[in-house]
């Protein structure tokens, strides 16, 4: 894997185009306002994020899409200094529906091309206006699709322009593997999205996605919010994690420099996500320091498979990613 980390601090992907390892996250929770989102994108681009990682089901990308454009208007950066993400949601993942969405991302950020387009979820949901659709008693309503399918009209929007990049998130090994070994194969995956902090290392989906030259990107590494009906109230504090914060102490560190730098030095991209200007410039501060191979051994050992997001709404569906060891 063509690596350079020092020197730029971005990896190459399998098609040849680079992706910055340090990313903004852009997912807001509900209730917190739009214009926060707009505020802390034009913060993270000014202290030195080149990289935005979004989504169509964020319903923020105008908001996103608008500070990149003053960032450009302003001279701080050009569109093609700027790595930009998003996603194709579960309401389209029927194949004459993923390019709908992308066009709908595209619209919203006033873009040509974004630089990579991913998966959001392996799992369907009903197709239509609702990003979440429920039934009468409150249940996620689920579809069928063949993913091999989405995934060849993926690769039709890299033909069309619309997009550098194509790839899948909160895919397991099996599914990267369907994928993979598809006939007629135009473009693999460049990457593969998926929750991973120190209680979740995803060694094992790690050493498969190297093998197969696919980039594991972090999301969730600075553990998560308790978001109301998505993450359990008694969910672990990764940042509280003694040992972490053993470690962060003996660097003059914050936990959360500590958790993304762990990740750095395995070979993932991390996302990092806050809105506070303090703790944006905190989280780009990872670069100039070492975690010893003691220190990466120690934060190993708190791996216990521990997920925030569990995408319980999918599970019983066959394409439901994590009933899989990994």
């Amino acid at each position: 894997m063509g690596m350079d980390l020092k020197r730029s601090w971005s990896v190459k992907l399998s098609d040849g185009h680079c992706m910055p390892m340090l990313g903004f996250g852009t997912y807001a929770t509900k209730g917190v306002p739009k214009s926060k989102v707009r505020e802390a994108t034009k913060v993270a681009i000014d202290v030195g994020y080149r990289h935005i990682d979004a989504a169509y089901f964020y319903e923020n990308e105008e908001e996103v899409g608008e500070a990149m454009h003053a960032k450009m208007a302003d001279g701080t950066v050009r569109r093609e200094d700027l790595f930009y993400t998003t996603k194709v949601w579960g309401t389209f993942l029927q194949p004459e529906l993923v390019r709908q969405c992308l066009d709908g991302s595209l619209k919203k950020l006033r873009l040509d091309y974004v630089d990579l387009v991913l998966i959001h979820i392996p799992v369907p949901l009903q197709p239509g206006e609702d990003l979440l659709p429920m039934d009468t008693s409150g249940k996620i309503i689920l579809d069928t699709v063949d993913l091999c399918q989405t995934w060849e009209a993926l690769e039709s929007c890299k033909d069309a322009g619309l997009t550098r990049s194509i790839g899948v998130s909160n895919f397991n090994r099996k599914q990267l593997e369907m994928i993979l070994s598809k006939p007629g194969l135009k473009y693999k995956p460049v990457c593969n999205q998926v929750e991973c902090h120190p209680f979740l290392n995803q060694q094992k989906l790690l050493d498969y996605c190297k093998s197969r030259d696919i980039i594991l990107v972090a999301y969730s590494a600075l553990g998560s919010q308790r978001i109301p009906n998505y993450i359990p109230e008694n969910s672990p504090h990764l940042l509280e994690e003694p040992v972490l914060t053993a470690i962060a102490k003996k660097h003059g560190r914050s936990p959360g420099q500590v958790a993304l730098r762990y990740q750095l030095q395995r070979g993932v991209v991390v996302l990092a996500k806050s809105f506070t200007e303090k703790r944006i410039k905190e989280n780009f501060q990872i670069f100039n320091f070492e975690l010893t191979p003691e220190d990466m051994k120690a934060l190993e050992s708190l791996n216990k498979n521990f997920r925030y997001f569990s995408m319980e709404f999918g599970i019983g569906h066959p394409n439901y990613p994590f009933a899989d060891e990994y």
